[in-house]
């Protein structure tokens, strides 16, 4: 049909502004056109190095979210109970006035009464530093429910990680292997690379339980069992180590596999490395007179024959020598060690990873698994590539090119959401490291400012200063014991528990733990909860129905909510923001200034370093104001360190202001580029007053390229680490070993087996032993009290190393298989990212509702046809739901579109809204807490980061009585415990 009203010549609008898309968080380069002073299309910007111009629905639909009816438009005050949704409208000046008093009258009394969190915001470089000037230690970010496990077994292993920060080589890899990666991160740069690896005839494997998106285009998708990745990466390890088919030179240049771990049982120091009188680390080396018939062969690896080989005790990072990785050897005090790399080659090798033993478990086929692992090799050792680049390493070496091994992998959420996500994660890096595929060309690359020291600087802040500020930012890496936020009977100190003996390592925080605890008072009571776009009431919590109860219950006794008081910002009516006492609205992103800092979220590629900034667009129509600014407002008005000078004048006029002035060390800003009162400096340099100006006149965007010397092996590239250095990405120029044996990890199982001054309380020492293997294991469910009792007892002795897949729990950690033999997991569907676009009217005309896909096979096993109403049942609750069949899942496995599911009346949406109507979350069916053992419930969630073990999920279907009449319906179980 002719649309008689359209005019293709038009202009579309009449003015064209750059800016930076936040509708993922990809955060492409976007023209926004306006006509008339309103945004009237958005298109990708083609000078932008992060999409090149490409754009996605989400991002074409801007202007949908931008004046969506969903907006908040002033401050509320609730007026009637929590929940109901009961306001009034009130002046920005009685609403931070309220705020600053609630928020003033916690700092004078215990800073820790506040609990700061905050949802996908992508400014966690101020909240944080907020947080810290404020001076409490409950803070928080979006991390500890999504990527945690990723970021923070990449940061403890090789000083980078996948997600955000490294990408595929594409531009030479041969062979991509995808883990558990959907279609919601990072979309337009890999869409643009797997482009150009499918017309290259690069081959693509998808590793995940559904084929959709990314890997309905792979070139082979490998269904898997969730919670299984680690047992299938082990398989493949097992394959490569049998067959000698790793890569040795690599090994003992760039990693620790060469390093002796000393062997003493019940010593302080066993499992630690050997080290000299000045603590560098040592190694066994060759000695020059090594004959050639003293090396033999044993379990397809090269190992030496002690008694014959000639060695000498080397300083590992020595240069010149010939370090061995297998063998024992005699210590000067006597005592005996073996290379890492040995331990390692013990676990994998054991029969427990061979393809056969682990095939049915993680439903690939043994064939499959060893024809995985030949290609693998083949790739990296028979297609080797070399790039005619001069360069020279950290100790000093030249080198003519730069040798790669062209496998590259990429992983994201769909190996990290669950209970064993950290040690698979790590498991998938050795995977790489023994291939020699890490950031050599073809393989995974880092992005500056990454990589960093492993692991990096930052502890979290765990003392205040004379000011009342933290003495770090609450959030960071912990690299021992003594760092743990505890008191001194080994109580968390947090809110969320993370950095306790329960989740030692959670370096992004747990989120979604701080309702419950903050509800039953453990391990105490806050005043004020505080989240930025977190909508912990509906996606941002497990158990739904039980969070929200929680925010609305009271204590008995008193007559109060258990959390007194609820602060809640966002720019649109969440089904959060019914539960709040205090509503701040915030604007658009078009409507701001944003900085995606190399402080915190950067959009640099592995060839550049980049940062960008948000502009304002159009002027807001409502009485909202930017986050950003408020926060800065409400620390001035409570004269938090660094916000308000000694008179009590703010110290920053807004968050623009902050941008170009604040500065975390001497000429270290927000924002890399143009700095200096000149704006000729980059990287590190004075405040620049027109850095702003200088950004918006350059696309919004800042990019150095790195120096074609220093591309790859950046560990341990002297150009690259010399030119990061000098822009403030590393402290020192000193090559980054990449930790095969992780010694962070075994310092904390040493305290679980009673030494150091600090030590896990009794009940929590099996699980820290347990859980903190120096080398990755995989396991199947956690299990409630983490027993390591078929490991050795308490002191966990009776075998080295470590048995090679731990003691599985039989009933799975308490829940029954049989009563819940399915599993159920959910993607981000690409066009859709959280709850962000839900409310989008372009948006919804894709998807206003989702079905639960399974396969046909298991439908049928479950008398189940295409289109029936059926119920889903957890031990939480059950819910009724729509099944559609579908050959791209798993068989077992159930699946569903996340974020697409809504709450009645929330988002501005009708109420009979098919989103609210037929559409659901399997958020109503998952726990918080572990099943009980011996007293003790841990969070649902990674025993080393605390990450929400999301894709643990198990479920059962039941058949309705009336399969074809339509409704969703959410019931709790009864007697249920969350």
């Amino acid at each position: 049909m002719p649309h008689r009203s359209l005019k293709p010549d038009a202009p579309v609008g009449d003015r064209v502004v750059t800016t930076t898309c936040y509708m993922c968080a990809c955060r492409c380069g976007i023209r926004v056109h306006l006509k008339d002073g309103r945004v009237r299309y958005i298109d990708g910007n083609p000078a932008h190095p992060v999409n090149r111009g490409a754009i996605c629905a989400k991002g074409a639909a801007g202007p949908r979210q931008h004046d969506s009816p969903a907006r908040l438009r002033k401050p509320l005050l609730r007026t009637g109970p929590r929940g109901a949704g009961e306001f009034r409208e009130i002046e920005w000046s009685e609403a931070l006035a309220l705020a600053a008093k609630w928020l003033g009258d916690i700092r004078k009394r215990n800073p820790d009464e506040l609990a700061f969190f905050t949802g996908r915001d992508q400014s966690q470089a101020l909240t944080g530093w907020w947080a810290q000037q404020f001076g409490t230690v409950n803070y928080a970010a979006h991390g500890g429910f999504c990527s945690v496990n990723m970021a923070a077994a990449g940061m403890y292993t090789l000083g980078g990680s996948f997600w955000e920060f490294g990408e595929p080589d594409w531009e030479h890899t041969k062979y991509l292997l995808l883990w558990g990666v959907a279609e919601d991160h990072d979309s337009n740069p890999i869409k643009l690379g797997l482009g150009k690896l499918k017309a290259r005839g690069a081959k693509i494997v998808a590793i995940n339980p559904v084929r959709t998106g990314y890997a309905a285009i792979a070139d082979e998708w490998v269904p898997i069992r969730p919670g299984t990745d680690g047992l299938l990466i082990g398989a493949l390890l097992h394959e490569l180590l049998r067959h000698d088919r790793i890569d040795l030179d690599y090994l003992v240049r760039y990693t620790n596999a060469h390093w002796l771990v000393i062997r003493a049982p019940g010593s302080a120091d066993d499992g630690l490395f050997a080290r000299d009188a000045e603590g560098h680390p040592l190694c066994a080396a060759r000695d020059a007179s090594l004959s050639p018939d003293a090396v033999g062969e044993e379990g397809g690896a090269r190992e030496p024959v002690a008694s014959a080989l000639r060695w000498r005790l080397e300083r590992a990072d020595a240069v010149g020598i010939a370090p061995v990785i297998v063998g024992e050897y005699a210590l000067p005090d006597g005592r005996t060690a073996v290379p890492a790399f040995q331990l390692l080659a013990q676990r994998f090798l054991a029969p427990e990873y061979a393809p056969q033993a682990v095939a049915e478990r993680c439903g690939v086929p043994a064939a499959t698994i060893r024809r995985l692992a030949q290609e693998l090799a083949k790739v990296a050792f028979e297609q080797a590539i070399s790039l005619p680049q001069h360069w020279t390493d950290a100790w000093g070496r030249e080198h003519a090119d730069m040798l790669g091994r062209p496998v590259a992998m990429h992983a994201m959420r769909g190996i990290g959401a669950h209970a064993n996500g950290f040690h698979t994660c790590r498991m998938l890096h050795l995977l790489q490291m023994l291939l020699g595929a890490i950031d050599t060309p073809g393989s995974f690359r880092y992005q500056p400012p990454y990589p960093k020291a492993v692991p990096p600087a930052n502890r979290p802040g765990r003392a205040r200063r004379d000011d009342g500020a933290l003495d770090a930012n609450p959030l960071g890496y912990v690299h021992a014991p003594a760092d743990l936020l505890v008191d001194a009977d080994g109580r968390p100190r947090r809110i969320d528990k993370a950095f306790s003996w329960e989740h030692p390592l959670a370096a992004h925080g747990m989120l979604q733990t701080v309702i419950r605890n903050a509800w039953a008072g453990d391990p105490y009571r806050i005043d004020t909860l505080f989240l930025f776009m977190a909508n912990m009431g509906w996606n941002s919590a497990m158990n739904t129905a039980e969070t929200r109860r929680m925010l609305a219950d009271r204590d008995p006794a008193t007559g109060r909510y258990r959390i007194p008081h609820i602060i809640y910002v966002d720019a649109y009516g969440s089904e959060t923001v019914d539960y709040a006492d205090l509503v701040l609205p915030d604007t658009t992103y078009l409507e701001r200034h944003d900085g995606m800092s190399l402080l915190d979220r950067p959009i640099s590629d592995a060839d550049g370093a980049a940062d960008a900034i948000r502009v304002p667009v159009v002027a807001p129509d409502r009485d909202v104001r930017p986050f950003q600014d408020v926060l800065l407002e409400l620390g001035a008005r409570l004269r938090l360190p660094g916000m308000a000078d000694a008179d009590g004048a703010p110290v920053y006029r807004d968050y623009a202001d902050y941008l170009q002035r604040h500065q975390r060390a001497p000429g270290v800003g927000l924002l890399a580029g143009w700095r200096g009162a000149d704006g000729t400096a980059h990287g590190v340099g004075a405040p620049n007053p027109r850095q702003l100006e200088a950004y918006a006149a350059h696309d919004c965007h800042w990019r150095l390229p790195v120096p074609a010397a220093g591309r790859y092996y950046k560990m341990a590239n002297r150009d690259y680490l010399e030119w990061a250095r000098a822009l403030g990405f590393v402290g020192s120029a000193a090559p980054i070993v990449l930790e095969l044996y992780s010694e962070t990890l075994q310092r904390f199982r040493l305290s679980a087996q009673g030494h150091g001054a600090v030590r896990p309380p009794a009940r929590q020492r099996a699980r820290v032993e347990r859980y903190f293997d120096p080398l990755p294991f995989w396991y199947d469910d956690i299990e409630a009290d983490g027993s390591s009792a078929e490991r050795g007892g308490e002191r966990g002795h009776a075998e080295w190393p470590p048995s090679a897949l731990g003691a599985p729990s039989p009933a799975r950690g308490g829940r029954d298989e049989k009563a819940y033999p399915l599993h159920a997991i959910s993607q981000r569907p690409m066009f859709m990212y959280h709850a962000w676009g839900s409310h989008n009217v372009w948006l919804r005309q894709i998807a206003a509702r989702n079905c639960l896909y399974l396969h046909p096979a298991t439908a049928a096993e479950h008398g189940v046809a295409d289109g029936d109403w059926v119920w889903l049942v957890s031990p939480q609750a059950r819910i009724r739901v729509q099944a559609r069949l579908h050959a791209g899942t798993a068989p077992g496995v159930l699946w569903t579109w996340n974020a697409i599911g809504k709450g009645k009346g929330a988002w501005r949406l009708a109420a009979d809204a098919p989103e609210s109507r037929d559409g659901f979350l399997l958020n109503h069916l998952i726990g918080e807490l572990l099943p009980p053992r011996d007293g003790a419930r841990y969070a649902n969630a990674d025993p080393v980061t605390g990450q929400a073990a999301w894709y643990d999920l198990r479920v059962r279907l039941e058949r309705d009585a009336a399969p074809e009449v339509p409704g969703h319906r959410i019931e709790r179980a009864t007697g249920s415990a969350a």
